[in-house]
Parts: structure tokens; sequence; C-alpha cells
């Protein structure tokens, strides 16, 4: 899509060798501001010439920069930590603008990248080889991990700020240098961040940000330069990431879409329940990959628990992100009418709509991408709302008999990204968390993104390839290991000995 409208003058360009880079493909696209429903901007879509620039500063930079000592990288990284507190704030105000989610949901995802930092600072120590001596008379063998070198990033627009920041920090303190692709729809949070990493002292070319489309993805996949591949999007885009960054020789981790279910048992608190389906269901209007878009209710929970999420919603202030709103609208109108839809699929395949979003009358611009909280009872396992992924403020529920009718349900989905369940009941959860094939499971805890020291990432159609995000998966997954084996004569030896070891 090109945006033609004069009256739109910003232009997005790139990051490209440490400054800001006009485009000149001649190729752009909107970027609105989803509480005014108006294009604000646009964002440049790169040509291959300037895909090819940005790949070879990143290339340029790699030598230099993957032999600068930890300490320095570590330093460059502390700076950084520092900037980001400081600047936090506007940082949050560019992606409400852009995205349009309520400011504290903002400085939330802010938060969660800043953590992933703050592990990056740590990289010395992540980095250490092992040892073993005298594996043999004489002989020692130990291993040291190294950079790739160029890698490539792409990143989905539901979290502009939090996701680079799940690859980006750990990718450069480990020495490698970063081409990144945004979204698109809100692009102004990655040149941000370049900018302020150039401020923490970081090198010309060591983070590139190429803003485009299909194209700059296809370049990043393709590239003999490029030596791996980072994505968070949708499990069709991610199958595609994967095969085709494989396919061209490259390391891919391919974080996909999600279809995650919260086990509410008899003995739960069901406040506390409610409270967390309003948060976990409708928080940054439920565009992220570790919403929970399932209630599975084990009779006889099902009634009184759907009239406290009833409850609640209705007390819910959806409108201008910048407002103190709770919930902002969603990224474009396009999703918005996508996700609308599901809501009329429900009630053709006969389920209850107990809350409709359509309906919202919103504290913000009319021309806004409104949607309010949706709840919707009694949905039929066959039904598209139960089996697709539609990233939006809906949250369906489900009504089973027993426990094991709940798990199988779960099991059988063709995502394994992030789930959770609500009891009181010790053993029951530790045999939940044994018995369910999710990557990522939260015991009365709705959102179960690990901690920055461990990893994020699910199973089945949630994640192709072996790594996972950050954590000890991250480091793995940006460096390659050497093992060496080494023999230093003893001084006492009186001669040149080139025969094989032996263990003598």
């Amino acid at each position: 899509m090109t945006l033609t409208d004069t009256t739109t003058t910003t232009t997005v360009g790139h990051w490209i060798g440490g400054a800001r880079v006009p485009s000149s493909s001649g190729r752009t696209a909107p970027v609105y501001d989803p509480a005014l429903g108006v294009a604000t901007k646009q964002v440049a879509l790169a040509n291959e010439d300037e895909i090819q620039t940005a790949i070879a500063s990143a290339k340029a930079a790699f030598p230099a920069w993957s032999n600068l000592s930890l300490t320095k990288r570590q330093q460059i990284l502390f700076s950084f930590r520092e900037i980001l507190n400081r600047d936090k704030g506007e940082l949050a105000e560019i992606i409400t603008s852009e995205h349009g989610k309520v400011i504290d949901d903002a400085l939330g995802e802010i938060a969660r990248g800043q953590e992933v930092v703050e592990l990056a600072t740590n990289i010395p120590s992540l980095l250490k080889g092992e040892f073993s001596d005298q594996v043999s008379t004489g002989i020692d063998v130990y291993s040291i991990r190294q950079p790739l070198g160029v890698v490539g990033i792409i990143s989905p627009f539901n979290f502009p700020a939090m996701v680079p920041l799940w690859f980006l920090p750990i990718a450069i303190a480990a020495g490698n240098t970063v081409v990144l692709k945004p979204s698109e729809k809100d692009p102004s949070a990655a040149i941000w961040l370049a900018e302020k990493f150039s401020e923490a002292g970081l090198p010309d070319g060591v983070f590139n940000v190429l803003n485009g489309d299909k194209l700059s993805v296809d370049g990043l996949l393709t590239s003999p330069d490029v030596e791996s591949i980072s994505f968070v999007g949708s499990t069709p885009i991610a199958q595609y990431v994967y095969e085709t960054g494989t396919k061209h020789g490259k390391r891919v981790q391919a974080l996909g879409g999600a279809k995650n279910h919260m086990l509410v048992l008899p003995d739960a608190d069901l406040d506390l329940v409610a409270d967390n389906a309003i948060n976990a269901g409708f928080g940054s209007a439920g565009e992220r990959c570790m919403a929970i878009s399932v209630v599975v209710a084990v009779e006889p929970v099902a009634d009184e628990l759907i009239q406290k999420i009833k409850d609640r919603a209705a007390t819910l202030r959806i409108g201008d992100g910048r407002r103190g709103c709770d919930m902002g609208p969603l990224v474009t109108k396009q999703h918005r009418d996508k996700v609308a839809s599901y809501i009329e699929v429900a009630e053709q395949d006969g389920a209850v709509v107990v809350v409709d979003g359509r309906t919202v009358r919103p504290d913000g611009d009319e021309n806004g991408f409104w949607l309010g909280p949706t709840l919707i009872d009694q949905v039929p396992t066959t039904s598209r709302v139960y089996t697709e992924e539609i990233f939006g403020p809906v949250l369906s529920v489900v009504r089973v008999a027993t426990y094991e009718e709940g798990l199988e349900l779960i099991n059988s989905g063709a995502y394994g990204n992030g789930t959770a369940i609500f009891t009181n009941d010790g053993g029951a959860a530790r045999r939940f968390q044994r018995d369910v094939q999710v990557g990522m499971i939260g015991i009365n805890v709705p959102i179960p993104v690990p901690v920055a020291y461990f990893s994020f990432g699910g199973w089945k159609n949630s994640l192709f390839g072996d790594h996972k995000a950050y954590g000890a998966d991250g480091v793995s997954f940006f460096t390659r290991q050497k093992a060496i084996t080494s023999r230093w004569l003893d001084p006492s030896h009186g001669g040149i000995n080139l025969g094989f070891p032996s263990n003598n």
C-alpha cells in the first residue's frame, strides 16, 4: 500500500551505519494513529539496494565489534540501560501513538525488554566456556563461544520495543552485528532504540534498522552474509521464515502464533480468576501471543465465573491510550474488522455473546479503530472462534465436565505457546505442569512470560527451530562453540614428538 496523501510529510526511513538514512525506493506505507483513525506519517519500504546497504554496513562493522573486549561491550550495555530507563516515557508515547496500546501497557513492554538488557550486561559470565584438565597425559580440552556474524531480526507490530529487545541486547553483547526489520505498522520505536544505542556508545554499523515489507524480509532470509534470523509473528509466516531461512543455510528461531487456554478448576478463587481473565484477555487489546483467549471452565463454576468477568468488563474504560484508559484501539481498521467478524461467526455457530465489543462507546475519536472487550460463552470447539488465533479482545468460554477433559482439549490444539491453571490444589497443579503439552505454564498466573534469565518460547506450531528467545537459549543461539584440544610440552621434555597422544 502506498500513501499518496500529500498532507503527511513525515517519513520514517532507515538507520544504517550509525545515522538516519532516507529511502530512495519511492515506496511507502501509511503509519496510523489507531486512536484517531488517520495516517500521521509514512514509512519507507526499502528497495534491493537499501537492503544490501544495511547488510553490508553490519558486515563491515563485525570484525572490529567482535574483537572488542567483553568489558567494553558490557559498558555500552550498561550505558544503554541507563538511557532506556531515563527516556522510557518518551518511548512509551511513541508506541502508543503508532500501536494504540495504553501508556501503562507501553511502559510494561519496555520494562520487560529492559530485563533482557540487564541480562546482557552480564555477558562475560554468559559466554564462559568449559575446561577439562589432563584428559590425557599433558592434554587439556576446553571450549569457547564466538559470535555468528551478521544476524537478522524480524519483529511484529504488537510489541515494537520489547520483541527487538528480546534479541538485540544478547546478539550485540555476544559480538554480533544486527539488521532489524520492524513492522511497517509501527516502525518509529526501532529507530528510537537505534538512536539511544548510538548515544550509549555503540559503534556505527553494529545495529541497523531496515524498514520495509516482504522484499526486506526475503532479502534477509536469502542473503549469504546473514548468519541467523530471529522472528516473532503469525504461525504461517513463522513457518515460511523457518523454511526459507534454513534452506539458505541460516540458523533460525521463529516464534509463531498461539491459542492460549486458562483451565479453571472448581476449587479456584473465582474473583482471582475473573481479575486475571480480564487482564490476560483484554490487556493490550488482546494483541499479544500470550493473551488468554479461551477460559476452560470445569463445571459447576462457569455461570458464576462468567458473571464476574462480565461485571468487571463493564467497568473498563476503552479509549485513547493517552487519556488514562484501560484499553486502547486495535492497530488498524483492517485488523479491527477482522477481529469483529469473529463475533458474527460465533453467533452463527450457536455460541452466546455475553459482552459484545462492537457496541463499545470509546473515550476517543469516533474514527479510531475501536472494539471493546468481548466475552463469548458456549463456544463450540469446532468453531473458527475456537480454532483460530483471533489476536484481539475476544475471550471465549468452553465448559467441560472434568479436569481430564480440559487437559485433553488443551493438548489436542495445534499450538503450544502458553497456558494457565487456576486451582488451590497443589497436586492438580503439579500434575498439570507435567502433562500439558505447552512450552510456558502459569499456575495461578495468567500470562506466564518467563523472566529474562529463563527462555521464552512454545511448543508445536508456536515455535519453529531449536532455540527459544533470550535466557540460556538466546546466548546459545547467537554464538557458536569451539572445542580446543591443547598440548604444551613440559619444559623438561628433551625433543619433538609428533605422534598421536596416548593414554599410557
